[in-house]
């Protein structure tokens, strides 16, 4: 009886000593964010845009005003720059804006190449911003992709894609992959760059999990499947090691979202005066597949 006494005097004491704290957010100025990537044979693409606040209400307006326009940009390979235009295409809800190659100036026109690497200059109100990326030798390849049936379920709809790739001797080797479903865009797999820690040198075979919307909910009964009678088309990309690290943090952040047992982590990126995002080069290989019905 003593003992539950002290028990409950000691839970009272502690709860006596409860104190609310109140926890003020910085309300910080936005940043630029930069979504810009250069690959073998196409001119390269940057998206710019200023961040939006943590609890801030997303729409459709809001998106389109976060675009950032009449921004000074150019590209350099070490032997020629290139200033970059402003366009815009129509999207579901208005119009996305993004700088690329400008063919009314031929003698600095520019497309990416195996092997070179690039430097991407930002100036924007009367601030600049910088990063740099290169476009590696295409060295791990796919030698072959093939479907499957589900191993369970032989007559559904659904079907696995497989591919074999053969990895060169030597760490190093970064890659990240995307899938393409009949006439929809390209789109990376929910998990989608990967080193070669573990098959290092090596030829082995896997699956390729169909990419995924990720502003839309992921439909996990269906995740990663084709379907027979679908054209699917594999990208996959070596990439360095910047643009990796920038991934890798990139889709751990996007995938601890919601999950409290997940620790905090930082996207690293390569643009820098405290710019987000970065500059990606992929060297990219594609193989088609036309799956029967």
């Amino acid at each position: 009886m003593k003992k539950l006494v002290l028990c409950c005097l000691v839970l009272l004491t502690l709860l006596s000593c409860e104190k609310t704290i109140n926890i003020k957010t910085d309300a910080n100025l936005p940043k630029l964010v930069v979504d810009a990537e250069i690959e073998n044979n196409l001119p390269p693409t940057v998206i710019l845009s200023t961040s939006i606040g943590y609890y801030a209400t997303i729409d459709s307006t809001i998106l389109t005003n976060s675009f950032v326009h009449n921004a000074f940009i150019t590209i350099s390979d070490g032997i020629k720059t290139h200033h970059l235009k402003e366009y815009k295409i129509p999207g579901s809800n208005g119009f996305i804006y993004y700088y690329s190659s400008d063919p009314s100036t031929p003698t600095t026109y520019m497309k990416g190449a195996l092997g070179k690497s690039y430097q991407l200059k930002i100036t924007y109100q009367n601030q600049v911003y910088s990063g740099a990326t290169s476009i590696p030798a295409l060295t791990k390849k796919m030698d072959s992709i093939w479907w499957k049936p589900l191993t369970n379920y032989p007559d559904s709809p659904q079907v696995v894609i497989m591919t074999r790739v053969t990895d060169p001797p030597g760490l190093g080797n970064y890659i990240r992959y995307f899938t393409k479903q009949n006439t929809a865009p390209f789109l990376p797999g929910f998990n989608s760059v990967f080193d070669d820690q573990i098959v290092d040198g090596k030829t082995y075979s896997i699956q390729i999990d169909r990419g995924v919307d990720r502003n839309q909910k992921i439909d996990r009964a269906n995740y990663g499947y084709f379907l027979k009678g679908d054209t699917a088309t594999i990208k996959l990309c070596n990439i360095d090691r910047y643009s990796f690290d920038f991934w890798r943090t990139w889709e751990y952040a996007f995938q601890s979202i919601g999950n409290p047992f997940s620790s905090p982590g930082k996207v690293i990126g390569n643009i820098d005066n405290g710019a987000l995002g970065s500059f990606c080069g992929y060297a990219a290989q594609y193989k088609s597949l036309i799956i029967p019905k």
